[in-house]
């Protein structure tokens, strides 16, 4: 097998995922769009690491242009910044207004506890 023999099938799969991973982050924009529960948990991601936590999110809702009424690139709420990452609200953590744009590294989901 020659050298562009194997390029083309590498060429191929690095479009593949690239178009996966597309879609998983289109997902996961409008999953989190317009959501509204009772203890919602997301967590703001710097390469792997949790940088923020927010707790207790009842309401994620997408930011409309104020003349226009569109959808702009972000998504704002309110939760409790869990300032240690210990997944409680302690002593002193309040709830706090927040935003996040499409381009942040998050994850949102339901607490499990």
């Amino acid at each position: 097998m020659n050298r562009s023999t194997c390029l083309l099938p590498l060429a191929l799969i690095t479009i593949l995922l690239s178009a996966c991973t597309q879609e998983q982050q289109n997902q996961i924009s409008r999953d989190i769009q317009n959501w509204t529960g009772t203890n919602g948990v997301l967590e703001v991601y710097a390469g792997d690491k949790v940088v923020r936590r927010f707790l207790k999110v009842d309401k994620i809702s997408t930011a409309l242009g104020t003349g226009d009424k569109t959808p702009r690139a972000y998504r704002y709420g309110y939760g409790v910044l869990d300032e240690n990452l210990n997944m409680q609200v302690d002593p002193g953590e309040k709830k706090v207004y927040f935003e996040i744009s499409d381009y942040t590294n998050a994850v949102f989901f339901e607490n499990p506890r």
